[in-house]
């Protein structure tokens, strides 16, 4: 079973433009799963500088900052960025998802 959590290519991309537009130096982007949604729970990602109990996951100079709590939830889990003519933004593919609601914006485990 994967323990860690994978950043793409884009993702690690695009999180750097966003630290270097937001003037963010030194920060990475926390993921976090918290309650919510029809389904139950669903994911925050917002800038943080790390904290001594996070999991960091780097790639190509790009941090992702997880909580242990959080990891629980997103081990094995691949963090892509897709951008399309609808939509844009950070996409999870979560092996550990059981349900999602219609929209995708909830998940069970």
């Amino acid at each position: 079973m994967a323990t860690g959590v994978s950043v793409t290519e884009r993702a690690a991309a695009r999180i750097k433009e966003l630290v270097a537009a937001e003037n963010r130096e030194g920060q990475g982007l926390r993921v976090k799963v918290v309650g919510g949604g029809c389904s139950g729970l669903q994911y925050k990602v917002d800038f943080d500088l790390p904290k001594g109990t996070d999991k960091v996951f780097e790639k190509d100079g790009a941090r992702v900052l997880i909580d242990m709590k959080s990891l629980l939830y997103l081990s094995g889990t691949e963090l892509d960025y897709k951008e399309e003519l609808m939509q844009s933004g950070f996409v999870f593919q979560n092996p550990n998802v059981k349900r999602a609601c219609g929209c995708g914006a909830s998940f069970t485990v």
